[in-house]
């Protein structure tokens, strides 16, 4: 489909304007294509859609929980048009014929480009990494996300291999011999193990879910002297303190809450990662630790960052959008002639209350139900394609 796209506020990591947009062919065009439809944005925000580098589907293997159809669902009602799975399934992520079947089974689907992570260590052993040396080019990323490898000398390895094989390797810092009596030591001492192999490796690391003031200090020094470390942060993880609701890592103090959004303000932090972790009532009701986060990160980040004043609305486009898309080797994260036309229209002025049952994704374990947010999605384009459109749960959405 092509577009001729007017009166919107076109919001990017460059900064904010109004001008006509073309979509041509699913990119963004410098003149309109044949046959194109107007739509008329007044009084929207248009957006470059979001990416998400810290997701979990629980495909294969978890699918009560979630699965790729659903977890697409739930990316596109947020927003998102690229997401970065974890691999801790059943049977764990180790091989690429395993990710090419859940990568290929969410291009047919056809809502979100699904970038399936193989797992650092076979199986989460903790101790094989020759998988690694024969990964192809469809693998980009790779994590041991749920666990952590204890061994220096595998981690040291498995690095090596990343760097010789342009992988980036994304890191569940929790030392997990610690974690059961200081979760904080767990992902300082962690976090400080893995960005000092890092410089002696030389590979890209990115660190996933910083949750600590000690840990993002850390990385705010190492990213001084090494331009191949990245980080995220989650919503929850900057919204949240001193609650009781089971994460991992925990929600912290509010120091430390603190400390996250000013590494945000200093450009430290790369950007957002919802870590959505869906679970059924059972499961959380027995202890498992995390929420789901791809219909509402956006919404969070914008009410806490924005509207009270710690950046700007490009600030979080870079965060949610184009600093994901770098980390990817994509195409898209601006709003620009000859970037992938992937996008959301969103409304910012009006508040909306959380509803978890009217959510897409099959699981409803959130915090944020019934909670006033700013910053709706309304609908979704990928590759010019609408993948989402607000409607009433159970209504053919276009």
């Amino acid at each position: 489909m092509n577009y001729i796209i007017e009166n919107a506020n076109i919001v990017d990591a460059r900064g904010q304007r109004k001008k006509t947009l073309y979509v041509t062919n699913g990119l963004f065009a410098e003149k309109c294509g044949e046959n194109a439809q107007v739509l008329d944005c007044k009084g929207l925000t248009l957006m470059p859609a979001f990416v998400d580098m810290h997701t979990h589907f629980r495909d294969p293997g978890f699918t009560y929980k979630e699965d790729v159809i659903t977890g697409s669902d739930a990316a596109a009602a947020g927003g998102y048009t690229v997401v970065n799975c974890m691999p801790n399934t059943k049977p764990v992520c180790s091989s690429e014929a395993i990710a090419a079947d859940v990568m290929d089974r969410a291009q047919e689907y056809g809502k979100v480009y699904l970038h399936q992570c193989v797992s650092i260590t076979k199986d989460f052993d903790g101790k094989t990494t020759d998988h690694l040396r024969s990964l192809g080019g469809r693998i980009r990323a790779i994590s041991e996300d749920g666990k952590w490898v204890m061994s220096n000398h595998v981690m040291r390895t498995a690095m090596e291999i990343a760097r010789e094989n342009n992988l980036l390797v994304c890191s569940h810092a929790e030392d997990m011999e610690i974690s059961p009596y200081d979760y904080r030591m767990a992902e300082n001492i962690a976090t400080k193990r893995d960005l000092y192999l890092a410089d002696q490796t030389e590979c890209r690391l990115h660190m996933c879910h910083v949750s600590t003031k000690e840990a993002i200090g850390d990385i705010a020094r190492a990213k001084k002297h090494n331009p191949r470390i990245s980080c995220e942060v989650t919503p929850h993880h900057i919204w949240f303190s001193d609650t009781g609701y089971r994460v991992n890592p925990p929600i912290r103090e509010a120091k430390d809450v603190e400390a996250l959004i000013a590494a945000i303000q200093q450009g430290v932090v790369d950007c957002i990662g919802t870590d959505h972790a869906p679970h059924s009532q059972e499961d959380k009701k027995n202890g498992s630790p995390g929420m789901i986060g791809l219909e509402t990160a956006f919404a969070v980040c914008y009410t806490k960052l924005v509207r009270e004043k710690y950046i700007s609305l490009p600030q979080l486009s870079q965060l949610m959008s184009l600093g994901g898309a770098r980390l990817l080797g994509l195409n898209q994260g601006l709003i620009m002639p000859g970037m992938q036309a992937d996008f959301v229209l969103l409304q910012t002025e009006k508040p909306y209350v959380v509803d978890a049952e009217q959510m897409h994704s099959k699981s409803k374990n959130t915090p944020f139900d019934g909670e006033q947010l700013y910053g709706e999605i309304l609908a979704t384009y990928r590759a010019g394609q609408c993948t989402y459109q607000k409607n009433k749960k159970g209504e053919q959405e276009q």
